[in-house]
């Protein structure tokens, strides 16, 4: 058996060479059946490869959280720019219009709420794969906490969601939830990401940080970047485009979306990024000229 005592640390992530995809442009899903492709070319573009998520699943721990405190107002008009919507599926029953036709990540777990210390101590089924399918879900998603005490339940959910989505032809997303007396650094990530791509998820949710470009070689489903907590526009900007240069699929995010100024201009900024590869500054110029009520602006040549 694998044994850690002794072990040496990895260093060739060969960042030269472009994942081999044989065929099916997701990477890792070449061996995937006809189903499971054709919802996670729903996912990611098939023009640019990368995706962007809108997250708005945050109530089921946190309540109204600022930004959405009306779902069925501040959701909607930002459909139209975002290829995903990551939510449960009551916010996407009671607020979201079914005619909308963007792809659903539906989460599919509970953890404890923001009255814990421990958010792991949480976790169980929230939605089961029938109702998944009923819903249209083109993916589940699942909290995983790595290195904290709720490890082991998580990871048995993860597998559990693995094994129901494969059976329907829906793939799983791993979302990386990081233990609270944990770093957030390369260590922590290459380990976790892997973790959740080795359980079968065929598609991982994490944390960006220094060394990134490691991380995403290492892992050998799409790792898409959660945007965090909200932070100045051009920050989260430049966040992307670092995720995305160094080997992000694309980005999942919401409070830097549904909290900006402006959402409507920020998710319009934040999609440039990832499939039309602008620079944070050229997406911040856009995004102000958005904010600003001025003509959209081309990328400059």
């Amino acid at each position: 058996m694998a044994d850690p005592t002794g072990d040496n640390s990895a260093k060739n992530y060969h960042l030269d060479r472009p994942p081999v995809n044989e065929g099916f442009y997701v990477k890792g899903a070449a061996h995937l059946d006809w189903g499971m492709k054709n919802r996670l070319a729903r996912i990611f573009r098939p023009g640019s490869g990368r995706t962007v998520m809108l997250a708005f699943d945050h109530g089921y721990i946190m309540g109204p959280t600022a930004g959405l405190e009306r779902l069925d107002l501040n959701i909607p008009p930002l459909i139209e720019h975002v290829d995903v919507l990551m939510a449960t599926r009551g916010a996407l029953k009671s607020s979201i219009p079914p005619t909308q036709p963007k792809a659903v990540c539906l989460r599919i777990n509970y953890d404890a709420t923001v009255l814990f210390d421990d958010l792991s101590q949480g976790g169980g089924i929230a939605c089961d794969i029938v109702n998944a399918v009923r819903m249209n879900a083109g993916a589940l998603a699942v909290q995983t906490f790595v290195g904290a005490p709720g490890e082991k339940n998580s990871l048995e959910l993860l597998a559990r969601t693995v094994d129901a989505g494969a059976d329907h032809g829906l793939p799983t997303l791993g979302v990386v939830a990081v233990g609270k007396n944990l770093l957030r650094d390369e260590k922590f990530f290459l380990l976790a990401t892997r973790l959740l791509a080795e359980t079968g998820a065929q598609i991982v949710k994490s944390y960006y940080c220094p060394g990134f470009e490691r991380v995403a070689a290492a892992c050998p489903v799409p790792i898409v970047i959660a945007g965090g907590k909200k932070v100045p526009e051009n920050e989260a900007l430049g966040l992307c485009h670092r995720a995305v240069s160094e080997g992000a699929a694309g980005v999942d995010m919401g409070r830097n979306i549904f909290q900006s100024e402006n959402p409507l201009a920020m998710v319009q900024a934040v999609a440039k990024v990832v499939h039309e590869n602008f620079t944070a500054k050229e997406a911040f110029q856009f995004y102000q000229d958005l904010a600003a009520g001025g003509k959209k602006r081309g990328r400059k040549s």
